[in-house]
């Protein structure tokens, strides 16, 4: 048979028929076999192409037909039967390749990404987040589907998905790809994720797809020595998509890519692509870039540096930028290092924006700490933290999934607060207290699903999340939703939320209050004064400078009995800002302040 006559690597639907392509450039034969022809292993030989790739057309195969590649090696006694790198869809990560359909009807009429400085971020995981009752079986795209009007009530207006391409069986945090291109079937497979970034869309809801780059596997992983080759034959060489020496070890299995090899390269950079245009998801956050970059993850062994690793980040992230610059790349590198957000023309790795490693262990050892030993200072440090003067460049939040998993022995915040007791007045308070820094502070506020109704204990990715929480505390998630709306202004009185501009202006580490101010181009309507309180004491008046004259209006008090009846519902009056200023801000003003509070003012005008 003849070479395909049509472009693109895997499995391409023609009419009246599909082309094959793949790359393995140690067969002396490859052949694809499927229920297009009896599962036949010589029936439909691929032509070698003269680079490593093999191809050919087989007229009747459609969408919907199942196969695999025979892949055969001299030094091998036997064919290799293998799915297809590029599969779009599995019945299993030990299946068979589906072919699929690359047309899908899209309803989502009118929608653009929001932008980077109104986005609030809901991460969550498919399986455990909505269980499908009816069904009795675990959370997939659909039950996602049924809690959006909930997240846009909520005011959320990105969906972080997990990471949800074709991972070893069926409950899995996701971070174990055994198929980078394929979407989990038992999820809902490529249409399932389809229907959620589509509906998800006509809610104004972005969707931000967590890749893993860092390594792939380890399990149900056919790109293991795919075609047969590896440079030794040993048991820990993986071949020919992977590093086979010292670059090859990561936390979770010697299975890190090959970044220097152009093929393999090609692979990322084709999966990142087909997940922002053809599934058109608004952004990516990749997986424990560290990893990439460096062989331990870190940022001062040089010695271990993987320069492939980096130019691959930078070409992605130019490519992306180029193309689509409006949609936001995140990385996961969890060291605080700037340059992983620096423009890639000044040498840097060229991602939007990056998790804020100091952010979120400031914020939770203030949180869950004996008051008399949160440090205001350093609290006051990350406040001010940005990345290249850009406050967008980094993600703040208390609780991720690495944070709260029962796997690696952790849970959440208010559980952290007092064992046992999560649903006691100092969880409660101070839980909260960290939500009202995260919607306040400089940056890209996350939520980790179900904290929003102070969920607690650890996440488990096998258990659902409990839905009862959201009634039985209404008033935290009502917390939450006041936040949530401040922070996106939606009432145009606090623009500031919105802005660059910090000044922590008011730090008392004896009494454990902190204040500052936010602003975007400042004047009434914009500028905003958050004051937290992190000790167990009320204040009747409590003065802090305020960078305006005139009357200033409490927008919101943590301390309210509508959030909670535990609160102690301490008044926090509008106050007015008198001259002889304070904190070196040109006014000053008194207000009321409950224990373990969060005050945020705002002008009229």
């Amino acid at each position: 048979m003849a070479a395909a006559t049509h472009p693109g690597m895997g499995a391409v639907v023609y009419p009246g028929g599909v082309a094959f392509r793949v790359w393995a450039p140690f067969a002396s034969g490859v052949c694809v076999a499927g229920s297009f022809n009896g599962w036949s292993a010589s029936a439909a030989p691929l032509t070698a192409e003269g680079n490593g790739t093999w191809s050919t057309d087989v007229p009747g195969a459609a969408a919907g037909d199942q196969y695999k590649f025979v892949i055969t090696n001299p030094a091998l006694p036997a064919p290799l039967w293998k799915n297809d790198p590029y599969a779009r869809s599995l019945t299993s990560s030990v299946g068979n390749g589906i072919v699929v359909d690359p047309s899908y009807a899209w309803s989502s009429v009118g929608y653009s990404t929001p932008s980077w400085n109104e986005m609030i971020v809901y991460e969550l995981h498919v399986g455990s987040f909505r269980f499908d009752a009816a069904r009795g079986r675990r959370g997939n795209f659909d039950t996602v589907i049924s809690k959006l009007d909930y997240l846009a009530d909520l005011g959320v207006n990105v969906v972080q998905v997990m990471a949800a391409d074709e991972f070893a069986g069926d409950v899995s945090w996701g971070y174990n790809p055994a198929f980078i291109f394929a979407v989990e079937e038992s999820y809902g497979g490529p249409n399932g994720f389809r229907r959620l970034v589509d509906a998800a869309h006509r809610r104004g809801i972005a969707v931000v797809f967590d890749v893993v780059y860092n390594h792939f596997g380890p399990d149900d992983l056919d790109l293991w020595k795919f075609d047969g080759w590896s440079p030794n034959g040993r048991p820990e060489e993986g071949g020919i998509y992977f590093y086979n020496d010292w670059r090859r070890q990561t936390p979770w299995g010697d299975t890190r890519p090959d970044y220097g090899r152009g093929e393999v390269r090609q692979y990322i950079r084709d999966n990142a692509l087909v997940w922002l245009e053809q599934r058109y998801c608004d952004g990516l956050r990749w997986d424990a870039t560290g990893w990439i970059r460096n062989v331990g993850g870190s940022n001062t062994d040089a010695g271990a540096d993987i320069p492939d690793g980096w130019s691959l980040m930078q070409w992605i992230n130019s490519e992306v930028r180029a193309r689509q610059p409006w949609k936001l790349m995140i990385a996961e590198d969890m060291q605080d290092n700037e340059w992983i957000t620096k423009d890639v023309g000044a040498g840097g790795a060229g991602f939007g924006s990056q998790w804020g490693a100091g952010f979120v262990h400031t914020v939770r050892d203030v949180l869950v700490g004996a008051d008399a030993g949160r440090d205001m200072r350093a609290l006051r440090a990350v406040l001010e933290q940005r990345f290249n003067g850009n406050a967008f460049q980094r993600v703040v939040y208390t609780e991720s999934h690495d944070e709260v998993a029962e796997s690696a022995h952790q849970v959440r915040v208010p559980e952290l607060i007092w064992p046992g007791r999560a649903d006691s007045f100092c969880s409660q308070k101070r839980s909260t207290l960290g939500a009202a820094l995260v919607f306040s502070a400089p940056g890209i506020p996350m939520l980790f699903m179900g904290q929003e109704f102070l969920e607690w204990g650890a996440w488990s990715d096998a258990r659902e999340l409990d839905w009862s929480k959201a009634d039985r505390f209404s008033g935290i998630r009502d917390l939450y939703r006041d936040l949530i709306r401040l922070r996106r202004n939606w009432y145009d009185t606090t623009r500031g939320l919105r802005g660059h501009q910090v000044n922590v202006h008011h730090e008392n580490d004896g009494d454990k209050v902190i204040a500052f101010h936010r602003w975007d181009r400042g004047g009434p309507r914009d500028d905003v004064v958050v004051v937290l309180n992190f000790a167990n004491r009320a204040y009747d008046v409590y003065r802090v400078g305020l960078p305006r004259g005139g009357w200033w209006r409490v927008r919101f008090n943590s301390d309210s009995r509508h959030y909670s009846a535990v609160f102690t519902d301490h008044d926090s009056f509008d106050c007015q800002a008198r001259s002889g200023g304070a904190d070196g801000l040109p006014f000053s003003g008194e207000i009321g302040l409950g224990p373990y509070s969060a005050v945020i003012l705002s002008q009229d005008d």
